[in-house]
């Protein structure tokens, strides 16, 4: 954020439908609920959301005091501006009942300039926000929101800042790579300056590269463009280039600089803005993805960005958190963001992390008529622009998500990604395995089996850079994957994705494969793959908590770094288990060299990597004969190896009498910003931590201290599964130690402690 940005999240008033004359300043909005952003206009559970309950027309009301002709700094005049991040779908805003601002559209950035309907002392900012079916991408299909593979909750959900600038400002920076080669590595830089005056003297911008000294860093480059000329808008571009000793941005080293720019006129310094970014070079190829000179397969998987009860609007945290799972716990180099330009800050993480990412823009095998397809185009050009100084994004999807042939509108999209970074290629998920009426730089295919249960994968169109865009999770193998689902049917999903990566890893000409999917997700398309209103082809679930499946991506790690032991499997002799075990072919994912199991103490098996099977996984699973007499309710004991050195025990607990509830907060602290937010996850667990299934009972939560609980309370295990979630956010301004007491009638308490922590000063703008 800066200096001239300033927080606009808290002190809103939802006033629920609107009505006419809500917008008016002078309208008695003392019934109004007080929120803070990001919000959703409808209360949600982690599942059977109705799209009737947000598909009407809203009102936001905000008041906020402003100090007239001198900013708070008490400089000069200024120019005042409201900046969106997203609107689900369109947005009407006016500031002390005059229009400032439309907006059709919900997942790309936009601002309602605010200057000249500012008044002296007090003002009314209203936000009319329009959640119906429009004909916006993605939506439009007669069918309504069943027609598209995700559910989009409407209200001002993600951020709103207000930003102060002087009269000639910098409205827009950004920078992409020029070149990443280690002799000519270059950085193209572009500047938009806005003038509503033309000041006296000579004006000029300079884009700086930084070092990565947190202090007082070195300019390691700089260039500068002087102007001349009247009032209104330009954009100058500048080349930041020589710059050999600037280390390279990938996933092991997620090295990232900053530009600074700054736009000075009549001797002075006017507008300065930070962008962060970084160096590489990601290429496609025939024979596969290369990273600055190197070959590197891609491994990862398709993300939503619904969460239970929140919809689309979760704060900066649960967005980052997201990115820390896919990277730290599931080992992915790689994420596509399916399929809508994600939240910034999810995007942050995937930077500074080193997140490979697929961005592309919001459509559903959908395209309308020409005004849909003009908003399409638009919506391209904003998230280039938006996202184009990443180093995390690799390739833009120019061709919205198997969708038929538009030759034309993807002629233009191409083009426009071209001219406004060249850098990268263009893609789009085909379902259809054919060059026909396919024009990209990059073959994304979403490869599903026509029958379930089967697997493999097409071979790779000879003589195209081919990814595997989606596998699995939609189409493939059982309907669902849910925790009451036989642990068979779970053991299946994570087989189905040790196999389609085992096989993308082995193929020539294939860069890799993106899984389906990361997490579970609100949807109504799918017929019987539709429960609660929830699909479930995640390997986690919609509260993030890891399935058996999601199991083969977490071995994929070094196992020096952590060995990893994880059976596929519940380890349950009860009345619903079966009464011999897992059974043959028993699936352990696993990065250790060998593994002796032990069933009641006795030795049972030594377990390899089936390296048969799985020629190319990095640490293949260990599959074993775990059939067995259960009568007596035997421990589960495995140890596992490096070379002879024991690294990992796992235990299993087939007696229920130490069955506990487990109840966790994700984060230690939250700020006391009103918007934060930490997950709170419980679980019924055996004795040594591992889930246990077929439990019912409902479990019921309570918070003491200075925040809030966003859940379902009590929460039914009969319903989901043994496993639940709520999230922990904090009320504006009060801080404190939070205590959350989890209470299920057969598996006793959890306590679980956080804390509220001041918010950095001032950043907020009330």
């Amino acid at each position: 954020m800066d200096a001239d940005s300033y927080d606009f999240n808290q002190g809103w008033l939802f006033g629920g439908r609107y009505r006419a004359g809500t917008a008016e300043p002078g309208y008695d909005d003392s019934g109004f609920t007080p929120v803070t952003l990001p919000h959703t206009v409808t209360a949600l559970s982690w599942g059977d959301w109705d799209p009737a309950s947000w598909q009407q027309v809203w009102i936001y009301r905000k008041h906020f005091d402003w100090p007239g002709s001198t900013d708070d700094a008490g400089s000069a005049a200024r120019r005042v501006f409201a900046d969106f991040d997203g609107v689900l779908v369109s947005a009407d805003v006016r500031l002390n009942g005059r229009p400032v601002g439309r907006h059709r559209g919900g997942y790309l950035p936009w601002s309602a300039e605010l200057t000249g309907s500012l008044a002296e002392g007090g003002n009314v900012l209203a936000v009319i926000v329009d959640a119906r079916w429009l004909p916006v991408p993605p939506d439009g299909a007669a069918a309504g929101a069943a027609a598209v593979d995700f559910l989009q909750p409407g209200g001002i959900y993600r951020d709103v800042r207000l930003r102060v600038v002087p009269e000639v400002f910098l409205s827009g920076v950004s920078t992409w790579p020029a070149s990443a080669v280690a002799a000519g590595r270059a950085l193209q830089v572009e500047a938009t300056v806005d003038a509503a005056c033309w000041p006296a003297g000579p004006a000029q911008v300079t884009a700086e590269l930084l070092g990565r000294e947190p202090h007082e860093p070195t300019v390691l480059a700089r260039a500068t463009a002087r102007l001349t000329g009247s009032p209104g808008s330009r954009a100058i571009r500048l080349r930041l280039g020589g710059l050999p000793g600037v280390g390279l941005w990938s996933p092991d080293t997620p090295r990232l600089y900053t530009i600074r720019t700054t736009l000075s006129a009549g001797g002075t310094d006017r507008h300065t803005v930070h962008t962060s970014t970084g160096f590489r070079d990601a290429v496609f190829r025939p024979d596969g993805f290369y990273l600055n000179g190197q070959r590197l397969p891609l491994f990862g998987l398709n993300r939503h960005q619904l969460f239970p009860y929140l919809g689309m609007a979760a704060p900066a945290r649960l967005q980052r958190a997201d990115a820390e799972l896919l990277r730290y716990e599931l080992n992915c180099n790689m994420v596509r963001c399916s399929h809508y330009p994600q939240s910034p800050h999810f995007l942050d993480a995937c930077d500074e992390i080193g997140l490979m990412v697929w961005a592309e823009p919001p459509g559903w095998q959908y395209v309308g008529d020409a005004a849909w397809q003009d908003l399409m185009l638009a919506n391209t050009a904003d998230l280039v622009t938006r996202d184009r100084h990443r180093p995390s994004v690799i390739m833009w999807g120019t061709r919205l998500n198997e969708t038929a042939s538009y030759p034309a509108l993807y002629a233009r999209s191409r083009q426009l990604a071209r001219e406004l970074d060249g850098s990268r290629p263009s893609t789009g998920a085909m379902n259809r395995h054919s060059r026909a009426g396919w024009a990209e730089d990059v073959f994304g295919y979403n490869d599903y089996p026509s029958q379930r249960g089967r697997t493999g994968l097409k071979r790779p169109l000879p003589g195209l850079p081919y990814l595997v865009s989606e596998a699995v999770g939609a189409l493939a193998g059982p309907p669902r994957y849910r925790w009451a689902d036989p642990g068979a049917t779970l053991a299946a999903q994570a087989r189905l994705h040790a196999e389609v990566h085992d096989i993308a890893l082995g193929q020539a000409g294939c860069a890799g494969l993106l899984g389906w999917a990361a997490i579970d997700y609100a949807s109504l398309n799918g017929g019987d793959r539709v429960w609660h209103g929830l699909k479930t082809p995640g390997v986690t679930d919609t509260f993030r908590v890891p399935k058996p499946a999601a199991a083969v991506y977490r071995a994929q790690v070094d196992p020096r770094v952590r060995p990893v032991i994880l059976p596929v499997f519940c380890w349950d002799f009860g009345p619903l288990a079966a009464p011999r075990g897992p059974g043959r072919q028993a699936m352990i994912a696993t990065n250790c060299d060998r593994l002796e199991i032990y069933v009641g103490g006795q030795h049972l098996a030594t377990g390899h990597p089936d390296r048969a099977a799985f020629r190319h996984l990095a640490y293949p699973p260990v599959r074993t004969d775990l059939t067995v007499d259960g009568a007596g309710r035997p421990e589960l004991r495995i140890d596992g190896y490096l070379g002879r050195q024991l690294v990992a025990t796992a235990r299993m607990s087939a007696d229920t009498a130490g069955d506990r509830l487990d109840l966790a907060l994700a984060d230690s602290s939250i700020v006391a910003d009103g918007s934060d937010a930490t997950r709170v996850t419980f679980r019924a667990t055996d004795a040594y931590g591992n889930l246990r299934p077929q439990v019912t009972g409902q479990v019921t939560l309570e918070v003491a201290g200075p925040a809030t609980l966003i859940g379902d309370n009590p929460f039914r295990f009969d319903r989901y599964g043994p496993v639940g979630g709520a999230f922990l956010r904090s009320q504006p301004g009060l801080t404190g130690e939070v205590r959350v007491t989890a209470t299920h009638p057969d598996l006793g308490r959890a306590t679980a402690r956080g804390t509220v922590i001041p918010p950095a000063a001032g950043r907020a703008f009330r």
